[in-house]
C-alpha cells in the first residue's frame, strides 16, 4: 500500500496574457442564488502528459483568460443595490503544480471513493489570507511518475453552471493544443436576464447532516437500453439514459431505506439545463457560460415508487420534463423563489448529470481523461451523480451518498438485479 503523498509548488496568480477589460459585470438573477456561492471541486485524470502538461496548461489558461477576462476577476459585493457582481481586475486564477510521489496505477487512478488519498492534496488552495468566497477558479496540475496527471479545480457556481464550465475547460484545452483562439467565443451577456426581485439574503440553514456512505456502481449500455425499448414499447415515446438511471436509483433506493407505504411522500430533485428555453436571452452562436440551470422536482407516495414497474417511474420523470417549459417561463417572469424547493428529510434524493456537459471531452493535447468526478463531502441530502465509465466500458458510472452504511449490501443487490454491475 503506497503513503500517497504530493509536494506542492507554492500557489501563483496566472494573469491574462493580454491586457484586458476592467469595470464591473453584473451576474444574473439566476448566478446570484445564495446557494451558489461556492466553489465546486473537481478532479479529471489523464494517462499521458505529465511532465509536460503543468507548463502548457499554465499557458494555455493565461491565454484563455483573454476572451474569459471575468473570470481572472474577483466577486465583490459593493454593487448599489447589494447583490453581488465580477470587477474584472485581471488579477487572475490561482495555479498550483504538484508532483506525487507515486504513479496512477499505485492508487488506483484515482477512482472514487478515494482510498488513502486526501482530497485536498488534489485540490489548489490560495495563500492563507486570501478570502475564498471572492474567487472564481484554481487549478491544480498534479504530476505522477507513471506520466500521467490530475487537473484538480475549485470554480465558482456563481459564474459557471456545469456546461459553462466544461465549455471554459475546453477552451483550455484548445489552447493547450495550439489552436489561435477558443472554437467557440465567450458571451458574458448577464444584463440581457430579467432581473426579477432579490433573494432572500441573509446566512444559508443549518442543516443535519446524514451518515449516507459513498459508493459507485456502473450501469450497463444494455440495460439502459432495454429499459429505454421497453418504454417505447408501453408508451411509443422516447425516454433518456437519465430518465432510465434516475428512476432506477430513486426505485432502488426507496425499497432500500423503507419509506414503502401510502403515507410517505418520497422526491427526487434534477437540475434542467434550460439554454434551450432561453432562445431570446442567449447568442444563437453559444458561449454563455452563467448558469442557465432549472430544478425540477418529482413527488410520489413511497409505495407507488417502490412497487411500480420501473417503466412507470420512468414515466413519473418524463411527466416532470414535460412541465419545465411552463414552469421554468413562470420563475423567470414572477421572481426569483426557489425553484421547486426540496424537502431536506430521508425521502428526498437529487441526480446530477456530470456526463454530458462537456467535462469528459477536454484534451490539453494528451488525450481525453479516462475518468473525473466531482470531490463532495455533501451529506445532507442523498444524492447520485452521472459520470462517464472508464473506458473501454459503456453505459454510465453512478457516484453515490444516499444510503447508510448498514444498507450498502441491499441497495447494491437492488440495483444489481437489473444489469448493474459494480465498479472495477
Amino acid at each position: 500500500m503506497v503513503c500517497f503523498s504530493v509536494a506542492k509548488s507554492p500557489p501563483e496568480l496566472v494573469a491574462p496574457s493580454e491586457p484586458t477589460p476592467g469595470g464591473t459585470l453584473p451576474l444574473s438573477f439566476m448566478d446570484r442564488n445564495p446557494a451558489l456561492r461556492v466553489l465546486i471541486c473537481s478532479a479529471f485524470v489523464y494517462r499521458e502528459g505529465g511532465k509536460e502538461a503543468a507548463t502548457a496548461i499554465r499557458e494555455a489558461l493565461s491565454k484563455a483568460l483573454v476572451p474569459y477576462y471575468p473570470v481572472a476577476g474577483r466577486i465583490t459585493d459593493t454593487a448599489e443595490d447589494g447583490e453581488p457582481e465580477i470587477a474584472c481586475t485581471g488579477d487572475g486564477a490561482w495555479f498550483v503544480e504538484a508532483t506525487a510521489n507515486c504513479s496512477l496505477a499505485d492508487v488506483s487512478y484515482l477512482q472514487q471513493p478515494l482510498e488513502n488519498v486526501a482530497k485536498e492534496d488534489l485540490l489548489p488552495f490560495p495563500p492563507p489570507k486570501v478570502d475564498e468566497k471572492d474567487l472564481i477558479l484554481l487549478l491544480q496540475v498534479t504530476k505522477f511518475k507513471c506520466g500521467g496527471f490530475v487537473i484538480g479545480l475549485r470554480s465558482s457556481h456563481a459564474v459557471f453552471d456545469g456546461v459553462g464550465q466544461g465549455e471554459f475547460l475546453k477552451a483550455v484545452g484548445e489552447l493547450a493544443r495550439g489552436l489561435p483562439q477558443p472554437s467557440v467565443a465567450p458571451v458574458w451577456g448577464r444584463d440581457a436576464f430579467h432581473n426579477p426581485p432579490k433573494f432572500p439574503r441573509g446566512p444559508l440553514p443549518a442543516f443535519t447532516p446524514f451518515n449516507f456512505e459513498i459508493s459507485v456502481l456502473d450501469l450497463t449500455s444494455d440495460f439502459i437500453n432495454q429499459v429505454k425499448n421497453q418504454y417505447l414499447k408501453e408508451t411509443g415515446q422516447r425516454c433518456s439514459s437519465f430518465d432510465v438511471v434516475s428512476a432506477k436509483v430513486w426505485q432502488c433506493r426507496t425499497r432500500v431505506v423503507g419509506l414503502t407505504s401510502p403515507d410517505d411522500r418520497v422526491h427526487l430533485g434534477f437540475a434542467v439545463n434550460t439554454r434551450h428555453l432561453l432562445q431570446d436571452v442567449l447568442p444563437a452562436e453559444g458561449g454563455y457560460y452563467g448558469n442557465c440551470v432549472y430544478n425540477m422536482a418529482v413527488s410520489a407516495a413511497g409505495d407507488v415508487v417502490a412497487c411500480a414497474p420501473l417503466v412507470e417511474v420512468v414515466g413519473m420523470i418524463r411527466e416532470a420534463k414535460r412541465r419545465v417549459p411552463s414552469e421554468f417561463s413562470k420563475w423567470m417572469t414572477d421572481g426569483a423563489a426557489v425553484a421547486n424547493a426540496l424537502p431536506l428529510g430521508c425521502g428526498t434524493m437529487t441526480v446530477l448529470d456530470w456526463s454530458r456537459v462537456g467535462f469528459f471531452e477536454v484534451d490539453y493535447g494528451w488525450g481525453q481523461p479516462m475518468h473525473g468526478a466531482p470531490l463532495v463531502d455533501t451529506n445532507f441530502i442523498a444524492w447520485c451523480i452521472l459520470l462517464k465509465p472508464l473506458p473501454p466500458n459503456q453505459g454510465l458510472r453512478l457516484l453515490m451518498r444516499c444510503v447508510e452504511k448498514q444498507h450498502l449490501a441491499y441497495f447494491s443487490s437492488q440495483m444489481m438485479s437489473s444489469a448493474l454491475s459494480r465498479a472495477n
